[in-house]
């Protein structure tokens, strides 16, 4: 009983913690993506067709999204019923145009386009987003990445693989908690932060489905299928 309790306790204060740093990040960042958007629009009107400014507000704004979002991390966020489809299509869409030419990208999709479930799209996006820029730093930003989507009568499969060096089983597990990072620099907060979002906020899992070191890692999201009624 005092085990429960404290590992209780200690639920609640890192929860404390997340929602903290959340809004804290979201409130710092406020000006500057003010000022970004500002200097943006100064760019467009000298020049209204300019392409890279262009691109430049569409990462501001998408920013500007996912800072509102986390600024309200906390409440219960709001899940709307959407093609899952559409929406990776969309992210990837986003995300090759920010990426290496010497990165290869292969989308496997289900023929039918009607695949929803209820999520977050800000969210969500921003979920695929990291597991992106994962498989791009275990690549070194030269391979492969695959995303594949299935479905089954009740579920919702998305699996996201590079050809990145890969990791031992052992740590399919330490991966995703707060602080662990094999990098330089950063605070070790994003796949914590993925499955925080996947699966407190979207009451789905994810997990590492295969991992071999030098073959690379295959990320596996399972959320919950809408069921269209039949009309």
């Amino acid at each position: 009983m005092v085990y429960i309790a404290l590992s209780i306790s200690e639920t609640a204060e890192q929860n404390r913690l997340w929602v903290g740093m959340s809004r804290e990040t979201a409130h710092q960042l406020g000006t500057p993506i003010s000022s970004l958007l500002a200097f943006v629009e100064l760019l467009k009107a000298k020049n209204e067709n300019d392409v890279m400014a262009i691109e430049v507000e569409k990462d501001v704004q998408r920013l500007e999204k996912i800072t509102e979002r986390f600024s309200r991390i906390g409440s219960s966020p709001i899940l709307v019923d959407a093609n899952i489809t559409l929406v990776l299509k969309k992210a990837v869409e986003y995300l090759k145009t920010r990426t290496s030419p010497n990165v290869n990208f292969i989308q496997k999709y289900e023929d039918s386009m009607d695949i929803y479930a209820p999520i977050n799209i800000a969210l969500f996006e921003w979920v695929i987003e990291n597991l992106w820029k994962n498989a791009l730093d275990a690549m070194n930003n030269m391979g492969e990445i695959v995303i594949t989507l299935k479905q089954t009568e009740h579920q919702v499969f998305i699996d996201i693989s590079d050809t990145g060096k890969g990791i031992t089983k052992r740590k399919f597990n330490t991966i995703f908690k707060t602080g662990y990072t094999t990098k330089s620099r950063g605070w070790g907060l994003g796949l914590s932060l993925v499955k925080r979002i996947i699966e407190s906020y979207h009451k789905g899992k994810i997990y590492v489905r295969y991992s071999e070191i030098g073959r690379g890692t295959t990320f596996r999201m399972v959320l919950k299928k809408t069921i269209k009624k039949q009309k």
